[in-house]
């Protein structure tokens, strides 16, 4: 019998305990995600879900706040609860159960309501990478908004009701490096090849064994002669240029045949989009101060190497896409957009250790791995600014622009305005539309919704039906639907600490009887 494989030496066994989502967001990724915490703000059903979705993929610590203890009708919807944690600290049980999940996460409690602390700690939140909440009056989430916006803190306030779910982020500014965008384009640099790449092309033999680079680089060639130096623009001309290929082609090359397959997407890598432009045009990037964050300073930096010494190119990302090819050439060729790539990355890195120098900042506070990884991700850097939930309570241009349409019945706007009423109702009324005397409260939930309208200034009504659909739920969840937007609130909590991908922006609505969802800025 043979002896068992020895453990592979270059990964540890948290890196293959991890390992699936390491290949989604890297090893960096996981190490902002093991040094994060979060603050949840009740331990409903849904805030449950959420936690369960952090702790698994290994969050640093979460702290769960709720005075409240677990009652019967928590163990119908809540599966982190049984019945012996009845008449117990709800805070408690669910920390304790949650934390089984994953050793390696720090769970803590706080068994004080979210208006105790907002009124007698509020500086408790100043620790948190992000809090998110659930379940809250208006008057509650408004107090609490306000103190995180003027903290800095991302907030996430969710709602889980009946078959309905909500998501509002709230975030000052989340710049993004590494955005992965769905169809990214590999910058060649075909149009404009660097000396080295241009060296290659020149030297270099075409055969069947090369990469199909070089290939679509010889008929670029020839179809440029043929055109007076231009680069094929459109669908005809690249449709042109993928004949000329094929009329070349003797056997079955793969290469060639890659080639062909390469002419839609290869060219136009390394010009600046718009999306970036807007950046470089950003206030944060032309007027940097003391307090600029390393991602504006090393924006400016790269604006400058642009515009001053790459012929208003981004830096070469240096990734070649895989290509049939014999071993040899296809890394020589590899090497040689590395190689690029470092240069135009230490180009970057020398101007922004002149920016800190300018601004009287340590020369660490950027280090060369960072600006390598900017200028390799540079084409898909994105920047959200959000706006106060806290500013949603007064008339809005946002919220008009939103429900504006005089008939907003059978739309998820009319879902929006029903949420927000049933917040309002339980801050003036006290309890939960439903809970007692549903025929009653749907007359003052009405009444309630129409107001908020009215102080909107817009003329449209709820629906009936939507009003009694909310009050018959009598505020309760039910969990495939808290479930699933839990999961949801955690993939956006993993967006922010690991400061990857886009998050929604900024709110997101789910109808479950439908199956319709929608997201809008407010």
């Amino acid at each position: 019998m043979s002896s068992p494989a020895p453990k592979s030496p270059e990964q540890s066994d948290k890196s293959r305990k991890y390992d699936r989502q390491i290949r989604l967001w890297g090893e960096h990724g996981q190490s902002l995600l093991e040094s994060s915490t979060i603050c949840l703000l009740n331990a409903t059903a849904l805030g449950c879900e959420v936690l369960k979705s952090l702790v698994l993929p290994g969050i640093g610590g979460f702290t769960i706040v709720d005075g409240n203890v677990v009652t019967e009708d928590d163990l119908g919807i809540n599966f982190f609860l049984d019945a012996s944690f009845l008449g117990q600290s709800k805070a408690r049980a669910c920390m304790q159960l949650l934390q089984e999940l994953n050793t390696d996460v720090n769970g803590d409690f706080v068994d004080e309501s979210v208006d105790w602390i907002l009124s007698n700690r509020p500086a408790f939140f100043d620790t948190f990478d992000v809090v998110i909440a659930s379940n809250l009056n208006e008057k509650a989430l408004w107090g609490l908004s306000d103190r995180l916006w003027e903290a800095n803190i991302p907030f996430i306030y969710c709602r889980s009701l009946g078959f309905f779910g909500s998501i509002r982020l709230q975030i000052k500014e989340h710049c993004v490096i590494e955005s992965h965008p769905d169809n990214r384009q590999y910058d060649l640099r075909l149009e404009q090849p660097f000396p080295a790449l241009q060296k290659h092309f020149e030297s270099t033999e075409i055969t069947s064994k090369v990469p199909w680079l070089l290939v679509l680089n010889k008929f670029l060639q020839v179809w440029r002669q043929k055109y007076g130096g231009h680069f094929p623009a459109n669908y005809k001309q690249k449709s042109e240029l993928k004949e000329m290929i094929r009329a070349a082609m003797t056997a079955d090359e793969e290469n060639y045949e890659e080639a062909i397959k390469a002419v839609n997407t290869a060219l136009g890598g390394g010009n600046v989009p718009s999306s970036i432009k807007s950046i470089f045009q950003d206030n944060a990037c032309t007027n940097l101060n003391k307090q600029s964050s390393p991602f504006w300073i090393i924006t400016k930096a790269l604006k400058e190497f642009v515009e001053n010494d790459n012929n208003g190119l981004l830096p070469l990302p240096g990734v070649l896409p895989d290509m049939t090819a014999d071993t040899e050439p296809y890394i020589t060729l590899q090497n040689i957009y590395r190689q690029q790539a470092l240069h135009d990355a230490d180009n970057v890195y020398r101007k922004c250790q002149k920016y800190l120098k300018e601004l009287g900042l340590p020369e660490d506070t950027i280090s060369e791995k960072t600006v390598r990884l900017f200028c390799k991700e540079a084409a898909g850097l994105a920047v959200l600014r959000g706006t106060k939930i806290s500013d949603e309570n007064a008339k809005s241009s946002n919220i008009l622009s939103f429900v504006d349409d005089l008939e907003i019945q059978g739309t998820l706007a009319e879902h929006y305005v029903a949420l927000r009423a049933y917040e309002r109702f339980v801050s003036e009324c006290g309890n939960v539309p439903g809970e007692c005397y549903v025929e009653n409260d749907v007359k003052e939930l009405k009444t309630v919704a129409s107001k908020m309208l009215s102080d909107w200034g817009v003329h449209a009504s709820i629906s009936d039906d939507l009003i009694h659909e909310i009050c018959r739920y009598g505020g309760s969840e039910i969990h495939s639907i808290s479930a699933f937007i839990g999961g949801c609130v955690a993939q956006e909590v993993i967006k922010i600490v690991t400061k990857q991908y886009k998050p929604i922006d900024n709110t997101f609505l789910y109808n479950a009887i439908t199956s319709e969802t929608t997201t809008f800025k407010l």
